[in-house]
């Protein structure tokens, strides 16, 4: 169960750089990716639940209008709100189910974060993909960012597949078994791979991240 950290994130990037061009090239030209972490809270998963499925411009306007009504995101706070508060902050009724429901598993200590921390990667997935709306794609952000697990690609996520696509030339239709393969290479370090590949995808477009 390995993580990574400010103090060997960017040894963690030389090394991988040292087996793949592409990669190494990447860092040449943007430098290093950031450290895109984040604490492992209930408000971190919340947010995370917000990104499922659109862009990070739209969960990010969602979840500023979520603290600019309620502050710091508990469970407690959000259980207190009504359906139409939460179309307020731009929340589907889909979401705002998994929301509940997530609210309700924590308060009710069904799921505790903290206690996630020292288990390994598959035993938290098999904890977290009980909950309605947190699928595998959720449970991999989160592993990736608040629990800093060094070994993830999640081929769920369509900035880091482009991304690979791109700088791999790969075929438009390739299969996600292809891409596993193309990225067996770069285990178990896959998660900062998937931060330098997103760093890319950044760059390449110029998006401005900020929540």
């Amino acid at each position: 169960m390995q993580t990574f950290d400010s103090a060997n994130f960017h040894l963690l990037c030389d090394k991988l750089t040292r087996k793949d061009r592409e990669l190494k090239g990447i860092i040449t030209q943007h430098g290093y990716p950031p450290l895109w972490t984040r604490p492992n809270t209930f408000q971190t998963l919340i947010l995370t639940i917000l990104e499922q499925q659109v862009s990070l411009a739209a969960a990010y306007a969602a979840f500023k209008k979520l603290k600019q009504k309620i502050g710091y995101v508990t469970p407690a706070k959000i259980l207190q709100l009504s359906d139409e508060e939460m179309r307020a902050c731009y929340f589907t009724r889909q979401k705002m189910g998994y929301t509940r429901g997530l609210a309700e598993a924590v308060q009710l200590k069904k799921v505790q974060l903290k206690k996630l921390r020292a288990l390994p990667d598959e035993e938290v997935r098999s904890e977290l993909i009980k909950l309605k709306g947190i699928g595998h794609w959720t449970i991999d952000v989160y592993l990736m960012h608040a629990l800093q697990r060094t070994d993830l690609f999640p081929l769920g996520d369509i900035a880091l597949v482009n991304s690979l696509k791109e700088i791999k030339q790969l075929h438009p239709h390739i299969s996600k078994e292809e891409m596993l393969k193309i990225a067996a290479p770069w285990r178990p370090y896959r998660t900062i791979a998937a931060m330098i590949l997103w760093h890319s995808y950044i760059k390449k477009r110029n998006i401005k991240l900020g929540v």
